[in-house]
């Protein structure tokens, strides 16, 4: 019997001179940092997106202009406007909107004072909502002003309109002068002060002293 012998094929030996073995090592280094890098570039991308997301379609950022809202807000206040609760419930009275103004490009920041279907009236210092609860005159009882009202008119506002005022009163241009506001030039609703540090805070709707005492005659 013939023994078989084990026949291994040759290999040839291949070892990377020094050389070469910092070039390999070298374009792995930098293919790892590519990676990295496209990663990163990935994260702010898909970060940009939802930024862009949020603040087209959730929140807003608003820097207030004038001096018409003191002294609940002042030139400068970086404010965050929330442009979501309204698309399930409309402006409730009292609560500071920001709107298209009606007369210009510019974005307005208001009071809402008097709500659709209702009148209102400014007399006497005074502003006096007429609804079907208080059918004889409600006179708002407004605990953020450090003034009165002045100016006279009367307005009775249609299904998608709100009567919109300024907290400084003499010094805010507001539906007293250009009339009542349509919901859908509405933004949205002040949501949170970031800007100053020492005034950061969130803010709620106010609660009117609803009186049957304070009905004008």
């Amino acid at each position: 019997m013939e023994e078989k012998n084990n026949i291994q094929p040759d290999v040839d030996e291949v070892s990377a001179s020094p050389e070469e073995y910092d070039d390999i090592q070298e374009r792995g280094v930098l293919n790892k940092a590519a990676l990295f890098f496209l990663e990163i570039i990935k994260i702010v991308i898909l970060a940009g997106i939802t930024i862009g997301l949020v603040r087209y379609f959730l929140f807003k950022p608003f820097y207030v202009k004038g001096h018409s809202m003191e002294p609940a807000f002042y030139e400068k206040d970086y404010l965050i406007i929330d442009e979501i609760t309204y698309r399930f419930r409309g402006p409730e009275r009292g609560e500071v909107i920001v709107f298209d103004s009606p007369v210009n490009e510019d974005h307005y920041l208001k009071r809402v004072v008097a709500l659709p279907g209702e009148r209102v009236k400014v007399e006497d210092n005074k502003v006096v909502v007429y609804n079907d609860e208080h059918p004889r005159g409600l006179v708002l009882e407004e605990f953020y002003l450090e003034e009165d009202t002045p100016g006279s008119t009367s307005v009775t506002l249609g299904d998608d309109q709100y009567f919109v005022m300024g907290d400084n009163r003499d010094a805010s241009y507001d539906s007293r002068r250009f009339g009542a506001i349509d919901a859908n030039d509405v933004v949205g609703r002040v949501w949170f002060r970031g800007w100053p540090f020492s005034r950061i805070s969130t803010f709620d709707v106010p609660q009117y002293n609803i009186n049957p005492n304070n009905n004008a005659a």
